[in-house]
């Protein structure tokens, strides 16, 4: 029976979802009537950042509140999403918001220290790159850890994958 089990804790996003989300929040706002004639849009700014602009703070930061709304439905965490402060730009007010995907080497220490200090015994982590592989000998402390972690009050995304 000596075979250890494991799994890899990873801060991913899917694209996918994300850009339906984008292209909803986009069609929603074209045709609400609060939006008519604000000049308000939302739409990629390279491949990391989404940008959303409208002509007063208020209506730029309603267009955010209708973009997560829309990254809700769509089962995308808002920990994955940065979203700056709203700054004036000519004569519209522009908003820019960063997708955060992986693990910085200071969360995996950081989950690394809740897994060891509040953890079962015998649990084992290891970070390799932009994830965190967890081992133990028993499933029972790997599904005790995967708990922990969605209870930890992190500011990261986390799914847990290659559970095995």
């Amino acid at each position: 029976m000596a075979s250890e089990s494991s799994f890899d804790v990873v801060s991913k996003i899917d694209r996918q979802e994300v850009d339906n989300a984008l292209n909803q929040a986009a069609k929603e706002i074209a045709q609400r009537y609060d939006f008519k004639g604000t000049g308000a849009s939302v739409d990629w700014s390279g491949t990391e950042v989404i940008a959303m602009s409208a002509n007063s703070e208020e209506r730029v930061k309603a267009v955010l509140d209708v973009l997560q709304t829309k990254l809700i439905k769509r089962g995308v965490s808002l920990k994955a999403l940065d979203a700056g402060e709203p700054r004036v730009s000519g004569k519209e007010y522009r908003l820019d918001a960063t997708l955060k995907e992986g693990l910085s080497q200071e969360d995996a220490k950081k989950i690394g220290k809740i897994v060891r200090d509040e953890g079962p015994k015998g649990v084992k982590t290891q970070v390799t790159g932009d994830e965190l592989r967890v081992s133990a000998k028993s499933r029972d402390d790997l599904q005790a850890v995967i708990a922990l972690l969605k209870g930890a009050d992190l500011d990261v995304a986390l799914q847990f994958v290659n559970y095995r």
